[in-house]
């Protein structure tokens, strides 16, 4: 999968669900001669346009509280969601974390359990490459 910053991907998925709902919508004209089939594609293709509605308010809601940084970069501004996130603009990887500055960037480093293993293994690696 391309590098891309988490809002940008969360949207990408709504507009997704968009066109499939308005696909499975549009399915429903080639039974239009059968009402209860029309209606199960009708309501089948409103679902996912809700959906992604939803996700659209509920990702306009979340940017409002992000944190913005600037992208050494770029150098233009961009949101982070989480401790690591990519550039919106050029994908450069960014962290607010100045323990893993220096890392290889890794979405891992965003949930809170894989981050601590991490950081734990590279800890021993130090230790072993000290000994």
């Amino acid at each position: 999968m391309k590098a891309t910053n988490k809002i940008k991907r969360i949207r990408g998925y709504a507009l997704i669900m968009i066109f499939a709902g308005m696909i499975i919508m549009y399915m429903g004209v080639f039974f239009v001669q059968i009402p209860w089939l029309f209606a199960i594609f009708i309501i089948l293709g409103i679902i996912p346009l809700i959906l992604s509605v939803v996700i659209y308010f509920w990702v306009g809601i979340v940017s409002t509280r992000t944190l913005v940084v600037q992208c050494p970069n770029c150098e233009k501004h961009t949101k982070i969601l989480g401790r690591v996130d990519y550039c919106i603009h050029c994908n450069e990887p960014l962290t607010i974390d100045k323990e893993l500055e220096g890392q290889v960037f890794s979405r891992d480093f965003n949930v809170k359990h894989r981050r601590e293993k991490i950081l734990e293994e590279i800890e021993q690696n130090k230790k072993q490459a000290e000994d």
